[in-house]
């Protein structure tokens, strides 16, 4: 029996208890992360939090963008291999093309040390020094969450994150009790995070050789294909030449949808930085800019939670799409989309009962959060979470470059939206742009998601 055939000898895991699992973790994962930020600005003075606010801000865009595109690239490409039959996966090409998204990184960095270290960190180098060595250690970190995610080790996958949340929270409680002191302190956990957070992988790795030994009895000693050439490659040079054939072709295919993700992280950490970064450069008020990036928290940390339910999404539909399963496919993206209108009224109704005390209460400032505004957030966010469900379905469609461009095309209006004069008072101004942009965005999604859908039952 060849490996392509051989079947798994293992029930998969469904979606939902998939998500379950997972969103264990990486709600644990949210508030830890909001509690983090919580304790900074109590530590620190406002000033200080804010730098904390945009090394955070600066460093999640600048690695959503280079990393999760390997992530999602990964774990699309790992699961479908598996729906397929196949044991085992190259992961030369992902590799090549995380390290050099890293690479053109720290080339970056050096070259921008002064201008980043001068106007973005107001002279703490410090800062800078984290934003290089945590940057360049989530290049393991996001790798190993998409071989988690393409293999379906969800409860592997949510002890990832949960350890890196855990980590990075211990270093603010470290300033909280006296043990450190200042900014740095606080600011090193966001660097040691994504080192910590590694510890899960030797598990991971003992797992999966347990699994392959039980693959290779069920295939009654069948040989594995190792990788791609493997696969392909048969005795002589032809085989050799085709092997390569086909890894140039799978660098240029991996490549192409690395690239297209990474305009999809650009234009979401655009709805969820730019806000931010416009106001702390046309206001005033120096301490604005933490007053937004903490309303925009509350769209943030859901979104972290959701990661679980995209995270076992996306390596689910490609095996439905792989195999044909039209109807578990339209299923799945009707229960994902039900469970977060409900959660996002939820959310709301709460904002508007008892958001602006409680937003005093976590973060320590005199400031007057108006209700309704904290409610158009949590819209918002409903809005943000459907949009990447049907961005998942999409990717599992081969349509990431339609996707791309509803992203693109909804960020470019934001960008515009917190630019203009329309709305004076600029947190008010956030959270109408937020809601509007994220609305626009998942209609255009939705309206991707049924032309998909249409013509999948036309070739049915």
């Amino acid at each position: 029996m060849s490996a392509s055939s051989a079947p798994s000898g293992r029930a998969t895991r469904s979606y939902g208890s998939g998500a379950r699992i997972l969103s264990i973790g990486i709600a644990s994962t949210g508030l830890l992360t909001f509690a983090y930020f919580s304790i900074a600005s109590h530590v620190l003075n406002e000033f200080q939090a804010k730098r904390i606010d945009l090394l955070w801000s600066v460093m999640f865009v600048v690695i959503s963008v280079i990393y999760r595109p390997i992530e999602q690239l990964l774990s699309r490409s790992i699961a479908d291999r598996r729906a397929r039959g196949h044991l085992q996966h190259s992961l030369r090409v992902p590799i090549a093309i995380q390290a050099g998204f890293a690479l053109v990184f720290v080339i970056l960095a050096v070259a921008l040390r002064d201008e980043l270290i001068d106007h973005v960190f107001n002279h703490f180098a410090g800062l800078y020094a984290v934003l290089v060595v945590g940057t360049v250690a989530y290049a393991a970190s996001y790798f190993a969450r998409g071989w988690l995610a393409g293999h379906q080790y969800f409860a592997l996958y949510g002890g990832l994150v949960l350890m890196e949340a855990l980590s990075r929270l211990c270093f603010a409680l470290a300033v909280a009790f006296g043990i450190a002191d200042g900014q740095l302190a606080v600011a090193l956990g966001i660097a040691a995070a994504p080192l910590v957070s590694l510890v899960v992988v030797p598990w991971a790795f003992a797992r999966r050789s347990r699994e392959r030994g039980a693959d290779r009895e069920l295939a009654h000693g069948a040989p594995e294909i190792e990788d791609v050439d493997a696969a392909l490659a048969g005795p002589g040079a032809e085989g050799v030449q085709e092997a390569v054939a086909a890894e140039e072709l799978w660098l240029q295919s991996g490549s192409s949808f690395a690239l297209v993700v990474s305009s999809i992280m650009v234009a979401e950490q655009i709805l969820l930085n730019a806000a931010v970064l416009t106001v702390d450069a046309t206001s005033a008020n120096r301490a604005l800019a933490g007053i937004v990036f903490n309303v925009l928290l509350i769209a943030r940390a859901p979104l972290q939670l959701f990661q679980a339910i995209q995270t076992s999404l996306l390596p689910h539909l490609t095996g439905l799409e792989a195999t044909e399963g039209h109807e578990a496919f339209a299923r799945a993206i009707r229960m994902t989309v039900r469970a977060i209108a409900a959660f996002a009224l939820v959310v709301a109704l709460a904002l508007l009962a008892i958001g602006p005390p409680v937003m005093q209460k976590l973060f320590g400032q005199a400031v007057g959060y108006n209700r309704f505004g904290l409610a158009l957030i949590g819209v918002g966010m409903g809005f943000h979470l459907a949009s990447g469900a049907l961005n998942q379905a999409a990717l599992a469609r081969d349509q990431a470059r339609r996707a791309a461009a509803c992203w693109l095309l909804s960020a470019l209006l934001f960008i515009a939206w917190m630019l203009s004069p329309i709305v004076d008072e600029q947190v008010l101004r956030t959270e109408i742009g937020y809601v509007g942009a994220t609305a626009l965005l998942a209609l255009t999604l939705a309206a991707l998601y049924r032309r998909g859908t249409a013509a999948r039952l036309a070739t049915a």
